[in-house]
């Protein structure tokens, strides 16, 4: 139980949780951004550290803490891009007679320097953690990377569930590149995939041959990802996943500039 059950749990709470808190301090004032990145910004640091100072740590503690790191140099990143301080150089949505090619430029300049900064960070940790013993940092960001980039490919290609009510105020121009449709042929795909990845990640935790470290490493990394494929259903299904964090939102002021709508 110590090795599933009490890391799912920390894991489902650190997910909700960091969540809410990016989407409370995105919600403040628009002043007060360069003080909560600046304070995410000494997060960013210790989880760095964490992650450093773990490398070769393949105890449970070790697990708990590069996980948490990983989460921690996550949440820069999405604050950074949610507060609009690190997005991309496009500001301005598509004409509405663009392309579907012109179309897919410009919501990839909207969000360049977002990805850029992903990159870094993740190829940072890689660098921090290469040949070490401990693998859940690691595994850990590029479970978010992935999961975050298939939501992003999703969304443009068309979902019943874009998630426009996400968006602040100031970054509502990005909801012209999200498309509301019933389906596109890349879910699927991707669906699979990480349900595949969740079942090689379940099994490895549960194996015996597995050290109580690893078993635990494991388990966080399967429960995010399993998280992840929650949010992906969430694009497509009827479910109040706004309620999660309704503690955490403030009501929008700014009317959304429609999604693209496609049969």
């Amino acid at each position: 139980m110590t090795t599933t059950l009490l890391p799912a749990a920390f894991a489902v709470f650190l997910w909700w949780f960091g969540t809410g808190a990016i989407l409370f301090l995105d919600g403040l004032s628009p002043r007060t951004f360069r003080w909560s990145l600046l304070a995410w910004t000494a997060l960013l640091c210790a989880g760095l550290a964490a992650l450093w100072a773990t490398a070769d740590d393949g105890s449970v503690s070790g697990a708990y803490l590069a996980f948490t790191g990983a989460i921690l140099v996550w949440g820069w990143n999405e604050l950074a891009f949610l507060t609009g301080w690190v997005t991309g150089p496009r500001k301005a949505p598509s004409p509405l007679d663009a392309s579907p090619w012109t179309r897919a430029r410009h919501a990839t300049a909207a969000i360049l320097y977002h990805e850029l900064a992903l990159a870094a960070s993740g190829v940072l940790i890689a660098v921090f953690t290469w040949g070490g013993a401990n693998r859940t940092g690691l595994l850990t960001f590029a479970v978010l990377w992935t999961m975050r980039l298939s939501a992003k490919i999703n969304i443009h290609l068309g979902v019943p569930n874009p998630g426009e009510g996400f968006l602040p105020d100031h970054l509502r121009y990005l909801a012209n590149w999200f498309t509301v449709r019933p389906m596109n042929p890349f879910f699927p795909g991707a669906l699979i995939l990480a349900l595949a990845s969740l079942g090689l990640l379940a099994w490895a935790a549960l194996h015996p041959a597995a050290s109580p470290g690893e078993a635990v490493g494991l388990a966080l990394v399967a429960t995010l990802l399993a998280l992840a494929i929650l949010e992906h259903a969430f694009l497509v299904l009827p479910l109040p996943s706004a309620a999660l964090w309704a503690w955490a939102k403030r009501p929008s002021s700014v009317p959304t500039r429609p999604s693209r709508r496609q049969a």
